[in-house]
């Protein structure tokens, strides 16, 4: 079982992360009107016909290469936290899936329904981030008080 190490818990930390997260959301639908949802970034990045649309491609290319150097960023400032993986690695890469497509289901993510979409007052994302905050909570009390 895992536990929340309440000694290194940095508050400051969550909230600097939230508030960056906040305006790059902010800033990219202000400066270019979309809306920051990963999947749907990475989605039609993949796509064949994304590279031929107008901002189809560049501003994606860009916020996916900014995530994915940030931590190299961070590691110039701060030690960057040890990485666990508790658990059964199929467990862990089935979770994925289930993530990956609950994703497609709900047409988004957790970033583009819970932060953009509650943001902008759409009732759609309003109902996908409800229905995916009882379902994580569900899938934790289940791992940890059912099967456990």
């Amino acid at each position: 079982m895992t536990h929340i190490l309440w000694d290194s818990f940095q508050p400051g930390h969550a909230l600097a992360g939230g508030v960056l997260i906040g305006v790059a959301s902010a800033m990219l639908i202000v400066l270019i009107g979309r809306i920051a949802g990963i999947s749907g970034i990475l989605g039609t990045l993949m796509q064949r016909d994304a590279w031929a649309h107008y901002f189809g491609w560049g501003w994606r290319l860009a916020f996916l290469l900014g995530l994915l150097a940030s931590p190299f960023i961070y590691q110039l400032f701060a030690p960057l936290p040890e990485m666990q993986l508790p658990g059964n690695p199929r467990i862990i890469v089935l979770a994925g899936l289930l993530v990956g497509f609950g994703t497609r289901l709900g047409s988004g993510c957790t970033s583009g329904h819970g932060v953009c979409g509650l943001s902008r007052l759409s009732r759609r994302s309003f109902a996908a981030t409800l229905t995916f905050m009882f379902f994580g909570a569900l899938t934790v009390f289940v791992m940890r008080h059912v099967l456990n």
